[in-house]
């Protein structure tokens, strides 16, 4: 496919990345509809599990459609993505209850791993590398754009239209997207027969599931030391321990081991998880920070998240041009996550007085930085592997991503708690109640400024005082916990750096055709 006309190239990734935003402003569209949706069709208790549904069997779905991709083609799986996605979506308008809403999301998430897994690898198929990295930049803007006015898009649609068309609305691009990948992509030539390694795709899946549960579930459904969340990683260690035996034996493996005797793809993958951890940790807690210590609306939260979406886009795409130019990313990537650690600490320093602007600042720094890195570590290991790994290769890049993404979530998510706890003990008493109710340790209750304000439109003189003393007191307990909150995000995104030194940067092959064993070769086992 590297030797189609630039004209025929331009169209098929013109394609594809509409399948890619097709599929992930699905994603990102539903965060500030779902509110609505669940009040309509009730399961409030259910209420993650849209998101945490759509997130296993994208993530177990990638990690599969990787190596199947290298023997079968990616046209086939973005042709099966994308129709799996447009029903899981069709259906998920149509849902009566919050049982139905999950099931499909589940529909869809097996699409949205099809798709996304063999986009990337497309690309690794359409170019070489030299050349990829400015399509990387390309890409990482677009799901950054989807990401941009995916939730403002979905409030605007819930407040107006009837909630099914926020899963309704973008079917047509999908459907677009499916005719010119099934007229425009090329029949690749099947590689000789393999045998599918049945049992390590279960067994991996099996890992992937167990991992995902128990960081989506430690700390909120369970304790950290709940029989069921040790059962959990009990269960995907005993998983990937036969994993890798069963890897080791079989013919075709779906993880081929071999890949991580390479230092670049295991320092790549390092790299990504906590990157991934990072990144994911910093867009779930901002409007924490926004909302619930400096007392703005959810807007003004959306804005600030917006400045640091644009500032990263624009970087990525400017970084992917300069690797295209040039051939360098090590330093690249080494300044982008200077500046990403930069833009963290400044943020863990920010107090309940602090003015906005610094946090500006702060979130365009962080912005650059991880522009900056976007491009880069998809194409490291796309560069090092052989051009018959690189749809399992690219598989993994996402894997790791999506798993540091999970796990940092999930950490935060316990210190920010587990300090809240801290800062309010003995707990705070409400001055609202006749019979005074301890207040949670759970930080959503100062995440609504609009019904902060009208609780204040309706006490008395001496218990506005009493009200306003008791949000003070809860809001510099939240600052004191994100605080630590980011400063964890800081460390490890200053490990993230720290790896990245070790990182060799091979020259970028000017076409999929150099062999690559002899760099393989080249390579020592960690």
């Amino acid at each position: 496919m590297e030797n189609l006309d630039m004209r025929k190239k331009m169209v098929i990734m013109l394609a594809v990345m509409s399948a890619m935003f097709f599929s992930s402003i699905n994603i990102t569209i539903i965060g500030t509809s779902l509110p609505k949706i669940v009040a309509a069709i009730g399961g409030m208790e259910y209420f993650n599990w849209a998101f945490t549904i759509f997130m296993l069997t994208s993530s177990i779905t990638a990690s599969l459609v990787g190596k199947l991709s290298d023997i079968y083609g990616r046209k086939i799986f973005l042709l099966a993505g994308i129709c799996i996605f447009m029903i899981g979506s069709l259906l998920c308008g149509f849902s009566g209850t919050i049982g139905q809403l999950i099931m499909f999301r589940g529909i869809q998430g097996f699409g949205g791993g099809m798709i996304m897994s063999s986009a990337f690898t497309t690309m690794g198929d359409l170019f070489a590398p030299r050349e990829r990295a400015r399509w990387q930049g390309v890409m990482a803007g677009m799901l950054g754009v989807s990401s941009l006015f995916g939730p403002t898009l979905g409030g605007y649609v819930v407040d107006r239209m009837d909630w099914s068309w926020v899963f309704w609305m973008f079917l047509p691009i999908g459907a677009v997207a499916f005719f010119m990948i099934f007229k425009l992509y090329p029949q690749v030539k099947r590689k000789p027969k393999e045998k599918i390694d049945y049992l390590g795709a279960f067994v991996l899946s099996i890992a992937i599931l167990s991992i995902l549960l128990g960081f989506s579930w430690a700390g909120t459904e369970y304790s950290w030391i709940s029989v069921e969340i040790i059962g959990l990683f009990f269960v995907s260690f005993v998983s990937l321990s036969l994993l890798i035996v069963i890897e080791k034996r079989a013919e075709s493996p779906v993880i081929p081991l071999y890949l991580f005797k390479h230092r670049v793809v295991t320092i790549s993958c390092m790299v990504l998880l906590l990157f991934g951890m990072g990144l994911f940790g910093l867009i779930m807690y901002i409007p924490f920070y926004v909302q619930g210590v400096l007392g703005k609306s959810a807007t003004t939260s959306g804005i600030m998240e917006m400045i640091m979406t644009v500032s990263m886009v624009l970087c990525s795409a400017a970084a992917g041009q300069y690797i295209t130019r040039t051939g360098r990313y090590k330093a690249l990537a080494l300044v982008g996550f200077s500046l990403m650690t930069l833009g963290l600490f400044m943020i863990s320093q920010l107090a309940s007085d602090t003015e906005l602007s610094l946090l500006t600042y702060s979130l365009i720094v962080c912005g650059i930085g991880i522009g900056f890195t976007m491009p880069v570590f998809t194409l490291t290991v796309q560069n090092a592997v052989e051009h018959k790994d690189l749809g399992v290769a690219t598989a993994c890049v996402q894997m790791f991503r999506q798993m540091g993404g999970t796990i940092g979530v999930s950490v935060m998510g316990f210190i920010l708690t587990s300090r809240m706890a801290e800062k309010l003990s003995p707990p705070l008493i409400s001055p609202m109640e006749e019979n005074p109710l301890e207040v949670e340790l759970n930080p959503q209750h100062l995440m609504n400024a609009e019904a902060m304000e009208d609780i204040k439109s309706q006490l008395s003189p001496e218990m506005l005082t009493s009200f306003e003393q008791f949000i003070s007191l809860s809001r510099d307990a939240l600052d004191y916990a994100l605080t630590e909150v980011f400063l964890f995000a800081t460390i490890v995104v200053a490990l993230a750096f720290l790896a990245t030194t070790f990182l060799k940067e091979l020259p970028l092959r000017t076409s999929n055709e150099e062999q690559q064993s002899a760099a393989v070769g080249n390579e020592q086992s960690l």
